[in-house]
């Protein structure tokens, strides 16, 4: 039923005239999914500088609330824009995306970040008075630093995957496969 919801959805965005438009641009596609690259690779190189700092592995010697200071309004930036982008080469290709198995687990995951991203924050604020200056955070500090890491690599990983179709929905696709990449029976749509 959610599978079949999403897929009505994600037709009914299709058949915009805006989604043809962005999906059919000579230029624009290329440069929204650029963008969205740049950003991506600007905005993780942050997080991967912060995260590292916390593992003790970059930049020991800065404090690690300085180097968050200094560092978040950039990233929080280059994730708006990586949103943004994001969400336009969805909406680009809503249909093959939904029913993308990579496209779903990038979901997942990116769900996964949020939360982490949240109690990360909220763990560094209410105890960096006591470590800001060692060279490694604690231990609950650095096993959501090492999360962040995984997750977003992951989420790379899938992200560039979306655009192949190894798992996508096909008449000859697998029951555990069409089920977790969203395929309706005899409603697939390229």
């Amino acid at each position: 039923m959610l599978n079949e919801l999403v897929y009505n959805i994600a037709v009914w965005l299709d058949d915009t005239q805006w989604s043809t438009l962005l999906h059919e641009s000579y230029y624009m596609y290329a440069w929204v999914e650029s963008t969205h690259v740049l950003t991506l690779m600007v905005s993780l190189g942050i997080l991967f500088l912060i995260d590292l700092r916390m593992l003790g592995y970059a930049l020991p010697d800065v404090p690690a609330s300085k180097l968050a200071e200094r560092l978040n309004i950039p990233m929080l930036i280059g994730f708006t824009v990586m949103f943004i982008t994001g969400i336009l080469l969805f909406y680009a290709i809503p249909v093959r995306t939904t029913q993308s198995l990579w496209f779903r687990i990038k979901m997942v995951l990116l769900v996964a970040c949020a939360i982490n991203a949240f109690l990360f924050h909220k763990r560094m604020n209410e105890s960096v008075s006591s470590w800001d200056n060692e060279p490694r955070a604690p231990s609950r500090i650095r096993m959501g630093a090492l999360l962040s890491l995984v997750f977003w690599s992951i989420i790379v990983v899938c992200g560039r995957f979306i655009a192949y179709d190894w798992f996508d929905c096909r008449p000859d696709s697998s029951g555990f496969i069409a089920v977790i990449s969203g395929c309706i029976d005899g409603q697939t749509r390229f």
